[in-house]
């Protein structure tokens, strides 16, 4: 899998992308996570990294001052933008290459993208966010859990220990998707390494994870 494999599945996904949110099992623990966003960005510039369709951009700027989202993809950032989102603004942007900007941000949400960081870049990924945080900014990430029966199965491992999803989108076309499954441990440690107040919260099908950066 490539990163242009990764955009071009997204770009393909961008209008059924929403659907998986209306899942009747998951609603609870959507709600749970509607709220820990709400009540972390309250009265913060916010950073949402891979924003994807602005789905989680909104809940953010219930509370924040303003919420900045980036993703790879047009398709996707135009129906963020359709929303129009009161204090919220979508760009494109590279995860990887996150500038320093004038102002830095008080708190960063990531949703649903750590799955596809490589592990052998989550500290390149980590620094770059540290880079446009001010110190003590809330970071908030949130991501699927593996659950047998539910998730889709995972069809490979590479030897960096990457796993691999084979999606399938409504029109048949197949993609195969870096999708990682971290322990609540491992998130414990990257949490530490880069900042502190670190919590690790594992509900029924997501997880997330908050720390404050250095």
């Amino acid at each position: 899998m490539t990163a242009d494999t990764m955009r071009e599945y997204y770009a393909r996904r961008a209008e059924e992308y929403e659907r998986i949110y209306a899942r009747p099992e998951r609603q609870a623990d959507l709600a749970l996570i509607k709220r820990a966003i709400e009540e972390a960005f309250a009265g913060r510039h916010v950073l949402d990294i891979a924003c994807g369709t602005g789905y989680f951009s909104r809940c953010a700027a219930h509370r924040a001052l303003s919420v900045s989202g980036i993703d790879a993809n047009e398709e996707t950032l135009a129906i963020a933008r359709a929303k129009q989102i009161p204090n919220a603004v979508f760009d494109i942007g590279d995860a990887y290459a996150l500038r320093r900007p004038e102002r830095r941000y008080g708190g960063c949400l990531i949703t649903f993208w750590w799955s596809h960081v490589p592990r052998q870049r989550l500290a390149e990924f980590l620094a770059g966010v540290q880079n446009a945080l001010a110190p003590g900014a809330q970071v908030l990430v949130i991501d699927n859990l593996y659950v047998p029966g539910n998730s889709t199965p995972v069809s490979r491992a590479d030897q960096e220990g990457n796993t691999y999803q084979e999606r399938r989108l409504g029109n048949t076309e197949r993609y195969e998707v870096m999708k990682n499954f971290p322990t609540p441990s491992e998130l414990e440690a990257w949490g530490t390494r880069f900042g502190t107040e670190v919590a690790v919260t594992s509900l029924t099908y997501f997880w997330m994870f908050q720390f404050r950066s250095r």
